[in-house]
């Protein structure tokens, strides 16, 4: 145990211990055996991007896949640093780092010294399907909801030229896995010009935004001819429009940057927590804790099968270079490249006069700061307080003095050292079922305040 007021030793991590891991290992491959049988009605043909990330992920941290050495140059101190699979959007620990770096460029280089509020866009569950057997219509969302957020700026602050700041998440994940297309946005609160000001959004009812949102893609999902009018009269007939919503977030305000951070990383989060998952070996059962109480019992988790599990976790990977975030209007690629080429904003005075009783602020002067991306041990000094690159023995900076990828290297290396793992663990034998479950009752660990008697399995 590490006595209080020594300093904290950075120890690699250990993917085999994960749940997770364990979980992939153990079923992965009975899972992709059936999967035409099982998966394919509720979650599609199978995907080969889905194979080549959990394949990469079960490499990931592992010594026999290649390492770098680090060495202490004063004291020979030596460790071995596993290849991580860099994999996003399932990897906890590598979308983790991704996280930091996104947080952080947004902080330094996209996002302006201005109000921002997160808006999140949501639709209803008849219309969800769609999206996941087509893909490429989330694109087309995220579309719907960049016009539908123009014109209600616009409308709002009478600016017909005016421009929104936005960056817009997709996420496809509801709780337990569930398939449910979303949009997070953290979106400037106002208007920019280009004369260099930036308007700022009053107060307003959002419920013109949402008829916008429900408008523009009801057309765009008759237009693909993925619904028909009868649908759409069906859906406009509902109360509180039609199942679309629209939240609003609490204002960040314009010098808030460890908000805007904080907001950046919370939007592209993994579809799933490994602290989440309990996996029992024995039985081949998944509990999947939530943080909010679900149904008529009330209860905080999810109970499913391996494969179910694998299922709703994978099908939330998305295609090689589909891009889950967007840049729209002024925070746009093409809007940012082109204020970068003239070196500046346009001086004041160059547009039309504007209605000076809307409050604004001048950001003529603003230059986004280009930031190199966090380095691995400034991502693990970050999250971890811990610098990976300091000698636990005798303090100095520890350097990477080679990287090892050649097989037969590995194997000696390791061999040499007693950390070669011909194989790891199995599943065990199978025992009752039931025995797991009435052994993690009561949820007394942490997992909250609700007790569940019993779990009948059907």
């Amino acid at each position: 145990m590490q006595r209080v007021g020594t300093p904290a030793v950075y120890h690699p991590r250990k993917p085999h211990q994960s749940p997770l891991w364990q979980l992939l290992n153990d079923h992965y491959h009975d899972f992709e055996l059936n999967y035409d049988e099982h998966c394919v009605r509720k979650y599609g043909y199978p995907r080969r991007v889905v194979s080549d990330v959990v394949n990469d992920f079960l490499k990931c941290g592992d010594l026999r896949e290649g390492f770098a050495r680090v060495r202490c140059p004063d004291c020979r101190h030596e460790y071995l640093l596993a290849f991580s699979c860099r994999g996003r959007w399932f990897c906890p620990s590598c979308h983790a780092k991704k996280g930091i770096q996104f947080g952080e460029h947004l902080r330094g280089e996209i996002l302006y010294p201005v109000p921002h509020r997160q808006y999140v866009f949501s639709i209803p569950k008849i219309l969800r399907l769609n999206f996941k057997f087509n893909r490429k219509l989330l694109t087309k969302l995220c579309h719907c909801a960049n016009r539908s957020l123009k014109q209600f700026f616009r409308t709002a602050l009478a600016l017909p030229d005016g421009e929104i700041g936005a960056v817009m998440a997709i996420q496809t994940f509801g709780d337990y896995g569930r398939w449910h297309p979303h949009l997070h946005i953290i979106v400037a609160d106002g208007l920019f010009v280009q004369n260099g000001s930036f308007y700022v959004m009053p107060k307003i009812d959002l419920t013109p935004l949402q008829e916008l949102f429900r408008a523009a893609v009801l057309q765009m999902l008759l237009k693909e001819e993925r619904i028909n009018e009868v649908l759409i009269e069906k859906i406009m007939r509902w109360r509180y429009t039609s199942g679309f919503s629209v939240h609003k977030g609490e204002q960040l305000l314009r010098n808030d940057g460890d908000g805007q951070e904080a907001l950046a990383q919370y939007i592209i989060r993994n579809p799933f927590s490994v602290e989440k998952i309990h996996y029992q070996q024995r039985s081949g059962q998944v509990i999947y804790k939530s943080k909010m109480s679900h149904g008529k019992n009330k209860k905080n988790f999810e109970l499913f099968s391996a494969e179910e599990f694998i299922a709703a976790i994978t099908q939330h990977i998305p295609e090689k270079n589909f891009q889950l975030v967007r840049y729209y209007g002024w925070y746009s690629n093409r809007s940012r490249g082109d204020r970068q080429k003239r070196g500046q904003l346009m001086l004041k005075g160059d547009s039309a006069a504007l209605d000076e009783t809307i409050p604004f602020l001048d950001i003529s002067e603003h230059r986004p700061k280009k930031i190199p991306s966090k380095t691995w041990r400034e991502c693990i000094k970050k999250v971890w307080e811990v610098d990976p690159l300091e000698c636990p023995h005798c303090g100095a900076e520890m350097k990477i003095v080679s990287f090892i990828n050649e097989a037969p290297v590995i194997e000696k290396i390791l061999k040499h050292l007693q950390l070669w793992i011909t194989e790891h663990p199995g599943k065990p034998p199978p025992e009752n079922i039931y025995e797991d479950l009435i052994e993690y009752q009561p949820f007394d660990d942490g997992w909250g305040d609700y007790q569940e008697p019993s779990i009948t399995l059907q």
